[in-house]
This record gives structure tokens, C-alpha cells and sequence, in this order.
């Protein structure tokens, strides 16, 4: 009678535990990082704003690291030199449909970066949406420089194309509207392989390893591939969330750290993004 007691008691506390997980996963990402956050006094006696936390195995010599809470985010956004142009586009696309889809101004902040600090000419955006990115890269390429942006969708292209004339930059701006997938491979088939300087990939997540796969074929060696959403607000640590997009990310993550036609950097800004370097 008390084996069974107990054994009861342990399915009610699962069941519990299981009910509480499921509802933090549908919260916002903003509400699950306001849960999350904490004050940490440091031996220094420095009270921050973030969690701090020491990775537990020795292998990793105990490195204290952060996560970034709404207050810290806050912070590191009023410390992004947005042009005008973007924070315009930004607002508008806020109030559309689909506007979590848009990168974050320091992850476009840093995509301009390496373009300017790779010396790109030559640059591919795999998933437009409503330009912001793109918009990004393009201010950051020279004159003559030129974007293949892909995108399927014909409302958020039009978006996109009106910044881009605001903004100067159409004629560095090649629209490939459809399927990006194809438009991928009648770039290879027209001759243009290893003649990209820099790709930039945030699209449909279950695609990632075929436009991948692509991208190798057109980016030069020391070419740049960049693909967001690695991180998919935190899903791909946690081994009891398995839906189809989790999966898929997962193992294409896995499967690029295995991949030694690259040298790879995971960068924990926005929802994770993974910098390749085609050796």
C-alpha cells in the first residue's frame, strides 16, 4: 500500500513538473529571460544585472558567464550605432505580422561589420522578410558592391525595396523573389560559383543544411557563411523539447561541428548565430 502511495505521489509531482516546463516554453522570450534573470554579488562585492553562473565541468576551467537579462539587453542597445534608416524600418516592421522574424540591431550591427572588415563585394541573404538585414549589409558594401537577397514572400518584399530606395542602395540590391532553394541553384547553374564573398542565411530552419549545402558552392574559400537562429531561443539544450524545427536545428548545428570544409564560431547574440569560414 506504501510502495503504491509513493509510486502515485511520483507520477502527480511529474506530472506537475512536466505541466510547469510546457507553460515557461509558451511564455514570450522576453518574459522567459525576465524569469530567469537574478542579482549575483560577485567576491568583488559587484552587483550586476545578469545571471552569472561557472560552467560545472573542469574542462571548461570553471569560466564564469553571463545571460543576458531585459536590463543588460537594454543596455547593449543603447550601445548599437543604428543609422536612422534602419530604426525607421525597424519601427515600421514592429506593428506587421511576423516582426520576431526581424534580426536585432546589434546582430545587424555586427553583420555590416564583417562585411566591411571581410572587404566583401559580393553578398547573399537567404531569407529577406522586410529588409532590415539586408538593408544592413547593403549600406555597409561599397558602390559597386552587390546583395542577391532571396525571398518568397511579395508584401514583405515590397517593404524592403521601399527602404531600399530611402536609403540609396537599390542598384546594390538584386531581388530574387521564390523559393530561395532555387534561386540558390540557378546562381551555380548561370556560373557563379566560388564568387561570393558573403552569405548571410535566416529562413526556414528545416531548409538550413540544403541552402547550406548551396551557399558552399557559391561562397569563395575565406568566404564567409553566416546562419541565425542556432541558439532557437534556447530549445536546442533543452532534450525534452523534439518538435520538428528544434530537431532540425539541432542536428544541422551538430552536423556543422563535424563539418571540417569550415572553420566554425557559435556567437550567443540575438537567438545564436554561427559564423563559418569555408576553408
Amino acid at each position: 500500500m506504501a510502495s503504491g502511495l509513493v509510486v502515485n505521489r511520483f507520477a502527480f509531482v511529474l506530472l506537475k513538473a512536466e505541466k510547469t516546463v510546457a507553460k515557461f516554453h509558451s511564455f514570450p522570450l522576453s518574459e522567459r529571460l525576465r524569469l530567469r534573470a537574478c542579482k549575483f554579488k560577485t567576491k568583488n562585492q559587484f552587483t550586476t544585472n545578469c545571471c552569472v553562473s561557472s560552467a560545472h565541468e573542469e574542462k571548461y576551467s570553471n569560466k564564469q558567464v553571463i545571460s543576458v537579462t531585459p536590463p543588460l539587453y537594454d543596455y547593449i542597445l543603447r550601445n548599437v550605432r543604428e543609422p536612422e534608416i534602419l530604426r525607421q524600418l525597424r519601427e515600421e516592421t514592429a506593428g506587421m505580422r511576423g516582426s520576431q522574424m526581424q534580426v536585432s540591431p546589434d546582430q545587424a550591427q555586427l553583420l555590416a561589420m564583417l562585411v566591411q572588415i571581410l572587404g566583401a563585394q559580393r553578398c547573399i541573404e537567404v531569407g529577406v522578410y522586410t529588409g532590415y538585414s539586408s538593408l544592413a549589409i547593403a549600406l555597409a558594401l561599397p558602390e559597386s558592391g552587390c546583395l542577391v537577397a532571396c525571398e518568397r514572400d511579395a508584401r514583405s518584399l515590397e517593404v524592403a525595396k521601399k527602404y531600399y530606395e530611402r536609403a540609396g542602395v537599390s542598384h546594390k540590391v538584386k531581388i530574387k523573389r521564390g523559393l530561395a532553394a532555387d534561386s540558390l541553384k540557378t546562381l551555380i547553374l548561370n556560373g557563379e560559383a566560388s564568387s561570393y564573398d558573403f552569405a548571410f542565411v535566416d529562413a526556414e530552419k528545416r531548409m538550413y543544411q540544403e541552402y547550406f549545402e548551396l551557399l558552399l558552392q557559391l561562397i569563395r574559400v575565406g568566404g564567409i557563411i553566416i546562419i541565425d537562429n542556432v541558439l532557437w531561443h534556447g530549445k536546442v539544450a533543452d532534450q525534452m523539447v523534439n518538435d520538428a524545427k528544434t530537431s532540425s536545428i539541432r542536428n544541422f548545428n551538430k552536423n556543422l561541428m563535424e563539418d571540417e570544409r569550415v572553420s566554425i564560431s557559435m556567437v550567443p547574440i540575438g537567438d545564436g548565430m554561427t559564423i563559418c569560414r569555408k576553408r
